[in-house]
């Protein structure tokens, strides 16, 4: 077992495997002990700042986890083969072994020099992958257990969610933390994960534009637990509304897209949405801004339909037109007198208010009852 020594005041020395993967980002293979992980690593949690920006990519802990990972490793014949990944900064050093059997062209053995630091100060580390492992091993009867740690150099936040993002690919990640924390990425990403950048890009303007009908009302992963009661919209159903209506052909968002050059007009896109979103407030103020336990406009499936129904509303018009808001308007009293988002039983589905949800087949009909009289209204006024 590898144990700490410190021929130099304030480090930690570390043999160390090199692997040269890429020329910028040198992945280290090494071990510390359960008591030293924390030293060296923060937990960068997912949160924003107070000017509303993004920090940190890491989910909450989940508790009951982290105590099932304690009580094995108090156990008998703990095995704990899974490492722990972190990103290091570049204040850390790697000296090279000496002599020809130091390196293969591939792998470099040495020592990898990491700084201690006092109390308060930033770390040289931040664990990408295993937080919860992390903890558990902090609360561990033993804390000399030697644990695998594989770190690349990354002073880059965006560097490292790239990472966490690919690492936890496969995953069950809380789809909320994956949407939000897409936009931030800057490398390429899986196409899987790709085709979520935009509308999850499209979610932090609709929730952070000060001219937005859903400005602080969206409920993101970063969000404080002080902020719950105001943020009454999920944002995976604002995300699956937004990319089903940028994917589908029959969208009202897909012309903005330039399938061919994959560029997209963001300013269109933004008009539409302010556009429509805005009427919908406007012809329906009762059901605004409530809880989905109150309203469901607000609830996933009222927020799929409506984005449905959008699509047909606004197919072929041009929401910078100077009557626009008047005519989404007029085309959203159509429907009004059939809407029961906060009261009664909607007809021809025999659901009461309350008792829609988010099933597909819910869904599904509530979106088919929508448009079906939307229509119908449509053509008896013409």
């Amino acid at each position: 077992m590898t144990t700490a020594s410190a021929p130099e005041q304030g480090t930690f020395e570390r043999r160390a495997l090199r692997v040269d993967q890429t020329d910028r980002h040198p992945l280290f293979i090494f071990t510390l002990t359960a008591s030293e992980i924390l030293r060296v690593a923060d937990i960068s949690r997912v949160s924003r700042d107070p000017a509303g920006k993004l920090i940190g990519y890491q989910r909450p802990e989940v508790r009951s986890h982290v105590q099932e990972i304690v009580e094995y490793l108090d156990g008998e014949e703990a095995l704990f083969p899974n490492p722990i990944i972190m990103a290091l900064s570049t204040d850390v050093r790697f000296v090279s072994s000496r002599g020809p059997k130091a390196s293969d062209g591939v792998t470099t053995g040495g020592t990898l020099h990491i700084p201690v630091v006092a109390p308060g100060r930033s770390k040289p580390g931040w664990i990408v992958d295993g937080q919860q492992r992390a903890l558990a091993l902090e609360q561990a009867k033993r804390q000399d257990f030697p644990v695998l740690v594989a770190a690349f150099i990354a002073d880059s936040v965006s560097l490292q969610r790239d990472q966490f993002l690919r690492i936890n690919n496969t995953k069950p990640l809380p789809r909320g933390l994956v949407t939000e924390l897409l936009p931030e990425v800057d490398s390429p990403l899986p196409p899987r994960l790709s085709m979520r950048k935009t509308p999850s890009a499209l979610c932090d303007l609709l929730n952070n534009d000060e001219n937005s009908p859903f400005r602080g009302l969206i409920r993101r992963a970063s969000a404080g637990k002080d902020a719950g009661g105001k943020l009454v919209i999920t944002d995976t159903s604002v995300v699956s509304m937004l990319h089903e209506s940028l994917t589908s052909s029959s969208g009202c968002l897909f012309p903005y897209r330039n399938i061919s050059t994959g560029e997209t007009d963001f300013d269109g896109i933004r008009a539409a949405l302010f556009l429509y979103w805005g009427a919908v407030r406007d012809v329906f103020p009762n059901a605004w801004g409530k809880p989905a336990t109150r309203s469901r406009l607000m609830h996933g499936a009222g927020i799929r339909a409506m984005g449905r129904l959008m699509d047909r509303i606004l197919a072929g018009m041009d929401p910078r037109q100077p009557d626009a808001a008047d005519l989404v308007r007029a085309e959203l009293a159509l429907v009004a007198p059939y809407c029961r988002w906060t009261s009664g039983t909607w007809e021809d589905l025999g659901l009461r208010w309350n008792e829609v949800q988010n099933l597909s087949k819910h869904m599904q009909e509530l979106s088919n009852y929508l448009i079906r009289v939307y229509v119908q209204a449509r053509n008896a006024n013409r």
